[in-house]
């Protein structure tokens, strides 16, 4: 028996799974902005399985569409593949009381260099905007990614991480992300405004994009190329980043069969992860990956210059409408920065569209 799969189409998120697949899964492939473009309910519609990332997990449980992995596989495997994933990546898939997804792979958002760049690398904010000044800096803005940027700066500047509170985030803290984010907004951001991270990093690696991108989500291929080299988050009062990665989910139309949890196991297996995924392209989501001295190096350096950051990332909003409150308030913050918003008048938007889709609870 043969399954259907559906995955992004970049090398990092094909490659591995379109290699260990065979004749067992047959995967398709949709772009980047798939993740956003058609709900998980469409997709769980026509394929067995579906990557997918956390932000999507409580429109999944909504829609009744995915089978919770407590049904597919012990307790004790879960226990040992949460242990094993690098920072919160199993976590993140777990909602209303059960995981939904397997973490494949592990990303955050991290500091991208260009290789020509002969400027020390900033480690906080204020290095940032200081080196703004001299060479063109580019804050990641497109799609959702406005959003996630201004959460993590957020969490950056906190004192302790935020929890869900009356709004999407304090004022005084907001204000003072969004002065941050204005001062970067220069030429070099302007440019970039409509670049997903694939683009942003294809013309880093080319030459021709930003000499920094301080917060955007971390591709080990431009670094293993020797295009891009990568830091960890710039810090105020810690590392500011919002978790990404994929996961894969089963969808309720999978006719499982041992066949499948026998390969989705592999796929979770330290062998696969060490070496199977890192070889066609794939970013682990395991720790044992991460510190793996050989596989670091085939990386030049990625997995050891980030992981600070991924252990200490910030998971996402899950509940149902958080896709869609992510992608009104990450529209609002991208304009408001073009257009030389007031931080207030841009909040106060962000803030309504909290409050009319924000549904606090089961986020555990």
């Amino acid at each position: 028996m043969s399954f259907r799969g559906l995955t992004w189409d970049h090398p990092r998120g094909y490659n591995a799974l379109a290699a260990a697949g065979g004749a067992l899964i047959a995967w398709d492939r949709h772009p980047l902005e798939g993740f956003e473009s058609r709900s998980i309910a469409e997709q769980c519609a026509q394929y067995d399985l579906v990557v997918l990332d956390h932000p999507h997990v409580g429109e999944a449980v909504a829609a009744e569409c995915l089978i919770p992995l407590e049904s597919l596989f012990a307790a004790d495997e879960l226990a040992a593949w949460g242990r094993a994933a690098v920072g919160p990546s199993l976590t993140s898939y777990r909602y209303a009381g059960r995981h939904w997804a397997l973490p494949l792979d592990a990303a955050t958002q991290v500091m991208a260099i260009r290789r020509d760049l002969a400027e020390a690398v900033p480690a906080t904010w204020a290095a940032v905007v200081a080196l703004a000044e001299r060479v063109p800096v580019a804050l990641s803005l497109a799609g959702p990614h406005a959003a996630l940027t201004f959460q993590s700066i957020c969490g950056a500047l906190a004192d302790v991480p935020a929890r869900p509170g009356d709004r999407f985030v304090d004022r005084a803290l907001a204000r003072e992300a969004w002065a941050l984010m204005a001062r970067l907004t220069g030429d070099a951001t302007r440019a970039a405004a409509a670049m997903n991270p694939i683009a942003l990093l294809e013309a880093m690696a080319a030459g021709d994009g930003p000499a920094l991108c301080p917060l955007i989500y971390g591709y080990v291929n431009y670094a293993a190329a020797g295009q891009v080299r990568y830091a960890d988050a710039p810090t105020a009062k810690r590392i500011g980043s919002t978790l990404g990665g994929t996961g894969i989910a089963v969808s309720r139309r999978a006719k499982v069969t041992p066949e499948l949890l026998d390969h989705l196991r592999w796929l979770l297996s330290d062998a696969a992860q060490r070496g199977f995924i890192p070889a066609h392209d794939g970013q682990p989501s395991f720790r044992s990956a991460w510190t793996d001295p050989a596989v670091d190096a085939a990386a030049r350096g990625f997995y050891g210059a980030t992981r600070a950051t991924i252990e200490a990332a910030l998971i996402r909003p899950r509940h149902d409408h958080a896709i869609a409150f992510q992608t009104v308030a990450s529209a609002t913050i991208r304009d408001g920065l073009l257009r030389d918003q007031t931080a207030d008048a841009v909040l106060d938007t962000v803030d309504a569209a909290y409050s009319r889709y924000h549904l606090p609870g089961a986020e555990t």
